[in-house]
């Protein structure tokens, strides 16, 4: 009998028997991405131990995967998203089919990691599959920018599923392509610009090359960040380009900082360089990110429009700017963001961007997990 144990997991160990259903069927593959495997690690052992706020912040993102289990892919062959401030109607309604997939790609993808499951995995990979085949191109002003913003979603699934071994070698083969061919091409497009749409391709850029564990291009993106990273950031904390969007100018900074911040994380699990300890000046990336808090809580002393959006509470889908504080949290430990975050964790962002989308489960360490 001990022999038969033996020879059965020397099959499961080389791929030539598949594991039983519910079962984990991963080949060894060390995460740097956005979400490294000691993260992973330290969260799982937070769920064994049911410690709060780990536990309810699981249930809640098992809540959107089971969901996810019934939802059927909306992939298209042109993702065609015109300005959003030309067409705001068909622009939200057509950036949908992409929000809600790679939503619950993400959900699936992660629900795997943590518990298992392949029927989690098994859906994430329908929804890869499915943009990877079907999607050829994106087209009109804002195909480009959106792709980049709520595509990050496939791409952090895809590298939380690799060396997932039900996910068959052609598929593979095929998302590579759209990885480079589409969702890539569409980030590079726009990454020279100086304002949150270059951030956001960036992002979507550097997510895409540690799939593809590209790291020529990776380096590419770590240089344009770094070389305007303080012309964005104000010596006081102000950014200085989003400012100028009048009423949304709160937004547009929590908008710009987002994907500047996850970026900057996946760069030092990738290289061990630490954007988050940079500053020049005086301005930094806690600079900025009191500056949104301060101003998010006290709308009527910004200088820059009168009566400015701020981040409003959402139970259900979460809000911003709660869910990239509570990120940054694990960064730069801060009472007045513990203050602000306590009465919203579990935090989740459902919704249009996903840089910071579960926060309060997957929590940021820069000096390694214990």
């Amino acid at each position: 009998m001990n022999r038969l144990k033996i020879f059965l997991f020397i099959l499961l160990a080389t791929g030539l028997l598949c594991a039983l259903p519910g079962q984990q069927v991963f080949a060894q593959h060390q995460l740097k991405g956005m979400h490294p495997q000691q993260q992973i690690d330290f969260v799982k052992k937070q769920l064994k131990a049911k410690k709060e706020p780990y536990l309810s912040a699981y249930k809640a993102l098992l809540i959107q995967a089971d969901s996810a289990l019934l939802v059927t892919q909306h992939a298209v062959e042109d993702f065609s998203i015109p300005g959003f401030y030309a067409d705001k109607e068909t622009h939200r309604r057509t950036s949908r089919a992409l929000q809600v997939d790679g939503f619950s790609a993400y959900s699936c993808a992660l629900a795997y990691q943590l518990s298992g499951k392949t029927k989690y995995a098994d859906k994430a990979v329908y929804f890869l599959n499915a943009w990877a085949s079907v999607n050829k191109k994106y087209s009109q002003l804002d195909g480009s920018l959106v792709m980049s913003y709520s595509g990050t979603t496939l791409m952090i699934s895809a590298d939380l599923l690799k060396g997932y071994k039900r996910w068959q070698p052609k598929d593979v083969t095929q998302f590579k392509w759209w990885t480079k061919n589409v969702f890539r091409a569409a980030a590079n497009s726009i990454r020279y610009r100086n304002n949150n749409s270059g951030d956001w391709s960036r992002l979507a850029s550097i997510l895409a090359d540690t799939y593809l564990e590209d790291q020529e291009d990776m380096q590419q993106n770590i240089t344009l960040i770094k070389k305007d990273l303080f012309d964005k950031i104000a010596a006081d904390g102000h950014l200085v380009e989003e400012v100028k969007r009048q009423g949304k100018g709160i937004w547009y900074t929590y908008f710009s900082l987002a994907p500047l911040t996850a970026s900057s994380w996946i760069i030092y699990n990738q290289t061990g360089e630490n954007l988050f300890e940079a500053s020049r000046d005086g301005a930094s990336f806690k600079k900025a990110l009191d500056y949104l808090l301060y101003y998010n809580q006290h709308p009527e002393e910004w200088k820059f429009f009168k009566n400015p959006d701020t981040g409003s509470v959402h139970t259900i889908t979460g809000f911003w700017p709660a869910n990239l504080l509570e990120a940054m949290n694990g960064i730069y430990p801060s009472q007045q963001f513990d203050d602000f975050l306590a009465p919203y964790r579990p935090i989740m962002y459902t919704t249009h961007d996903y840089a910071w989308t579960f926060p309060t489960l997957m929590p940021l360490r820069l000096n390694g997990y214990q």
